[in-house]
């Protein structure tokens, strides 16, 4: 199947790159990026060489990409909006990986993204890809959002609870961390080596803008507070809730077993969940905890943020949408150490 690939040249479209590199039945024809247009593909990324030795990256419209079976939008949040109306009736799969088409609300995009939404009509017709909670959604799907690092690692931590009423869904608390390639390939004063090196940091305070699209997936109200951390991948999301019914730390961990009971992708233990386990991967590794001294649940995600809150998952949905082994292409094994 021929693949396109917009906003080729960040990280999450370089992670695209390697991923369909590995996939027996997609083949990157198209690779967008408008200010690497013209540079070789190994030039900006050496460690696709091996898989891209003549693929350049070029300027791409609706156009360019017209009439591929897949095309993936690793576009910077807003632009995606102005691109999709136009590929809507001409490609087969389209998996959007911004935030663009994730919240069913429109009225929620001036409130946390700070713009009015330009195509409020097609919110609707996304399925969201977070396969483990929302596959229905997404088996012969033609228009995928998928989710983002810090939402998938909540919804997976939070919605199996919030869904079997063991926990409160009011008054819930994420804590996440990230690693710095989250915050994109453009440096920033926040991801200058000099600053993010031996140093830990809350950001977006109150109101990050994926607090929106966690209480949706999770169906929770939450306060979330992400961090940035000094590596490069890896999302830990440590999540409180307060429990509904009489509860102990097996029955929450038996919870969680049954409700990802089959899924290729899912990791739950009684051991603390690493970050560097999941590095490359394209799973999610969970624990929960009671504590009866305070009353708090405690529920722990890990997931590498470029893989399963990423380019893993939006390729996971294409999978699933094409009607393909849901793992195909994609590792269940981190690389460690």
């Amino acid at each position: 199947m021929r693949v396109g690939i917009a906003g080729a040249s960040g990280y999450a479209g370089a992670e695209l790159l390697r991923l369909c590199a590995g996939h027996r039945e997609l083949d990157v024809v198209v690779a967008g990026a408008d200010t690497q247009a013209g540079q070789p593909v190994a030039a900006l990324y050496p460690s696709l060489a091996g898989a891209y030795r003549d693929l350049e990256f070029s300027k791409v419209g609706a156009d360019e990409l017209a009439h591929l079976d897949v095309v993936f939008l690793a576009l910077p949040h807003g632009e995606s909006q102005g691109l999709v109306p136009g590929l809507v009736d001409q490609v087969g799969v389209l998996v959007d990986l911004s935030a663009d088409f994730r919240l069913r609300d429109a009225g929620a995009y001036p409130q946390w993204y700070g713009h009015n939404h330009l195509a409020p009509e097609l919110l609707g017709a996304f399925a969201y890809g977070l396969p483990e909670l929302f596959r229905t959604e997404l088996a012969g799907a033609r228009l995928v959002a998928a989710p983002g690092c810090y939402p998938t690692a909540a919804a997976l931590a939070l919605a199996p609870l919030v869904r079997a009423g063991v926990v409160e869904d009011t008054g819930v608390i994420v804590d996440a961390a990230s690693g710095v390639s989250g915050a994109g390939r453009t440096l920033s004063r926040t991801t200058h080596f000099s600053t993010a090196d031996e140093d830990f940091t809350a950001y977006g305070l109150l109101h990050h803008r994926h607090t929106p699209e966690i209480e949706q997936a999770s169906g929770a109200q939450v306060l979330f507070t992400p961090h940035l951390a000094p590596m490069n991948r890896g999302i830990l999301a440590t999540c409180y809730a307060r429990p509904a019914v009489a509860l102990e730390t097996g029955d929450l961990l038996e919870l969680l077993r049954k409700a990802y009971e089959g899924e290729p992708f899912i990791v739950v233990s009684e051991a603390s969940p690493s970050t560097k386990a999941t590095a490359g991967s394209n799973c999610a590794h969970l624990t929960a905890r009671v504590d009866p001294r305070t009353g708090w649940v405690l529920v722990l995600c890990a997931l590498d943020n470029l893989v399963k809150g990423a380019s893993g998952q939006a390729l996971q949905c294409a999978n699933i949408a094409l009607g393909l082994p849901e793992v195909t292409g994609l590792a269940t094994v981190g690389v460690y150490p």
